[in-house]
């Protein structure tokens, strides 16, 4: 049954009245006023949740149109809920049994008397059925017609549709999978590595490369159940892998009039299991006649459908500039932003105006311009290092600001302090996206950004953010769709520090631990203080060891000699020591710190923003270039007694196959009893509509199998334990 939640100020909690005005206080605009005065809807339902929800009701309200909500269980309290107008329960927090059920949405339309539908993206986006369903029940869809849906959001059909409007393709089959076997021989015939492809959908969901038929045949399994999963459809297209290709896409928009226009690329080749995780506009390698060629084939094909509203038409593009249409997603796009920020353009009002008939707002296309350079983050809350999913509440949570302009900084997202990450849903935080007149200046910015973000409560991969984006090859434009494997090929595992970075460190830290000192002993008249760091160096090898460092300091620079515990501190650090693989030598320099004890950012004189997070038993917790670093802090009496002191003894889970994520069990491949080889698959595990094979740590027997198919696990869960080995 459906629950309507109608919100009016007086109405709401104090508490929520807070944060939803607290919201809209921090909204800033990145496209100027709006430009429609024409009458376009009196209301929207937006079927979809998270930031997306709250995206399309920002352009809404400022349209005057008023918005209604739906919402699972599971996000009943959500942000999106608070800021619409009206909001409707369509079920508890599986997607299939809510954003996903046209019957309940439906209903939400029909009580709630919304004269159109925005779908977001994901969930119903790209389902041309539930189109027909609004045009039956007289309700305008904001997105493109049936047809056109139905014709492009097939990528077997589109890429047959695409050749016809003399678009560039990959070689493929241009046809549906039967089964593992006839995919196989088609990966033989056309050469491999091939891409397993879901038909529908996209996002990065049903994918899968493979390099052998064995890899075909796991693979295609995989890549079928998660399309089923996600979007309903288990079709499977084969078609040749791009090596070392660059993603770039091209943004359409189009309204009921024959107005098609064509904005500047995003580069999307920073990917992470086919999902994007870096993206900027424009692209450092396109040459402007690439670009223009690129467009023109993007507005032919979406002319040859009849596409009206906006669209991104993906290409892939090698190294020499060749280009080859690889599907078109036919909704707003999650990475927008960008394009917004380098164009001036509001997509989500150039969408609701085609769904009312009014023209695009710029129908020449000589009045499309770029504007600077827009970089976007996606902040997920997941493990960096093996991508997997955190689920939690966000016990701290802030959001970055505009740095050296107005607008430089965007954070597009649905959540608050205290929200709840569930397993239910994509673990997207925030799209965190920043602009400035050069790339330079917003790749810049994004690091101030990322050092600015707080967030405690869960796991995110901030840390493989600001690496990437501070990263040599970033910087000059030297990224393909396999950045990620070929610079972390045992997977991101946090900072690598150098011997600059790992001075900074210590003599920030080292200051820190001065002013800590000064405020716990009440008494801010010391002068000098020496110090032993043992700070977690991360090798080349993925191991961690303890770089010691040795850290003087002399105050400076007060007229009284006293440490300000809410402001700006001078020293003179002198820091030594080092580990076996990285020496410190003996360094000396004076440095300032501007730090409000209490206050998370310490801004340092290197330039870069340093966050005490947590006191530790023998020092602290900060965040570094994005990351955490648990840092003791000792007298150099301390650590010549510590030398002496046993280590702990690590736990052996050489026996034990873990849950590496909180999720549902798809399968179970063992059973007590069974011999099984290292490497073996012995269950699937799926969260957030991503499933993940789990393989046995080594050879030997079943000794206990824990779940069934179905269960719900934790992360860390003891699912199958093997036999003691002989």
């Amino acid at each position: 049954m459906l629950r309507l939640v109608s919100y009016s100020h007086t109405a709401r909690a104090p508490a929520l009245t807070r944060a939803v005005q607290g919201s809209r206080q921090t909204r800033r605009m990145y496209f100027g006023p709006c430009k429609t005065t024409e009458k376009t809807f009196d209301k929207i339902l937006i079927a979809n949740r998270g930031e997306i929800a709250c995206r399309v009701i920002r352009t809404a309200k400022r349209m005057g149109i008023k918005t209604v909500a739906v919402y699972s269980d599971a996000d009943a309290n959500s942000l999106f809920v608070r800021e619409a107008d009206e909001a409707y329960r369509v079920g508890p927090a599986p997607t299939s049994q809510s954003y996903l059920n046209v019957d309940a949405i439906m209903d939400a339309i029909k009580q709630s008397g919304a004269q159109a539908v925005h779908p977001g993206y994901g969930f119903l986006s790209e389902n041309a059925s539930f189109v027909k369903q609004l045009d039956d029940a007289g309700v305008s869809f904001i997105g493109p017609k049936e047809y056109a849906m139905a014709a492009m959001g097939d990528k077997i059909q589109s890429k047959i549709i695409a050749k016809q409007a003399g678009v560039n393709t990959i070689p493929g089959y241009d046809g549906v999978v039967r089964d593992a076997e006839h995919a196989v021989e088609i990966a033989e015939e056309i050469g491999y590595p091939v891409m397993l492809k879901a038909s529908a959908g996209g996002g990065g969901k049903g994918m899968r490369i493979a390099h052998t038929a064995q890899e075909v045949r796991e693979g295609l399994k995989l890549a079928s159940d998660e399309a089923q999963s996600s979007f309903g459809d288990s079709r499977i297209l084969v078609e040749k892998f791009i090596e070392e290709p660059r993603h770039i896409e091209i943004q359409i928009i189009a309204d009921n009039k024959g107005n098609v226009l064509w904005l500047p690329e995003r580069e999307c080749s920073i990917q992470r299991r086919n999902q994007k995780v870096i993206e900027e506009a424009p692209s450092t390698h396109l040459d402007a006649d690439t670009r223009r060629r690129m467009g023109e084939q993007a507005v032919a094909l979406a002319r040859n459908v009849g596409y009206n509203s906006a669209g991104t038409v993906e290409f892939l593009v090698d190294k020499h500039r060749n280009f080859y249409f690889l599907e078109m997603n036919t909704r707003l796009q999650v990475e927008h932003p960008i394009t917004e920020y380098i164009t001036g353009f509001d997509l989500v009002e150039e969408m609701i105006r085609s769904a009312a008939g009014l023209p695009l707002t710029t129908v020449s296309q000589d009045d499309v311009r770029i504007d600077g350079w827009a970089i976007e983050s996606r902040v997920y809350a997941e493990d960096p290092e093996k991508y997997l999913p955190s689920i939690g509440t966000l016990s701290k949570y802030q959001e970055p600001k505009s740095w050296r302009q107005a607008n430089d900084v965007r954070c597009d997202s649905g959540i608050t302090e205290g929200s709840e990450i569930s397993m239910y849903y994509d673990p997207m935080i925030c799209k965190l996206s920043t602009h400035g007149s050069t790339r330079d200046q917003a790749i810049a910015t994004m690091e101030h950004a990322l050092d600015r973000y707080l967030i405690k409560g869960v796991t995110h991969n901030i840390p493989l953010l600001r690496d990437v984006i501070s990263s040599q090859d970033f910087a000059a434009g030297r990224i393909t769709t396999g950045f990620l494997a070929e610079h972390y090929p045992g997977g991101f595992k946090g900072h690598r520090l150098t011997k600059d970075s790992a001075f900074q460190l210590a003599a920030t830290s080292g200051a820190l631990q001065f002013i800590r000192q000064a405020r716990e002993t009440n008494d801010t008249s010391k002068t000098s203080e020496k110090y032993v760091l043992l700070i977690p160096q991360l090798a080349d090898d993925g191991t961690v060891a303890k770089l010691e460092a040795n850290v003087s300091l002399e105050l400076m620079g007060s007229n009284n000699h006293a440490v300000d515990l809410n402001g700006n501190n001078r020293f003179r650090v002198t820091v030594s020591g080092g580990s076996q693989t990285l020496d410190l030598g003996s360094r000396t320099e004076e440095i300032s710190l501007q730090w409000t004890m209490d206050h998370p950012f310490v801004e340092t004189s290197f330039g870069t923003t340093l966050q005490y997070l947590d006191p530790l038993a023998l020092g602290f917790r900060v965040q570094f270039m994005g990351t955490k670093f648990d840092i003791d802090v000792l007298s150099p009496k301390q650590r010549d007694l510590m030398r002496y002191m046993k280590e702990k003894e690590k736990l052996d889970t050489s026996k034990l196959v873990l849950s590496p994520m909180p999720g549902t069990i798809v399968s179970v491949a063992v059973k007590q009893g069974d011999v099984v080889a290292e490497g073996a698959e012995v269950a699937v595990v799926e969260a957030m509509k991503m499933q993940n094979v789990l393989r046995a740590p080594r050879a030997g027997t079943i000794k206990t199998v824990h779940v069934k198919p179905g269960s719900t696990v934790s992360g860390e869960d003891i699912l199958i334990e093997l036999e003691d080995e002989e």
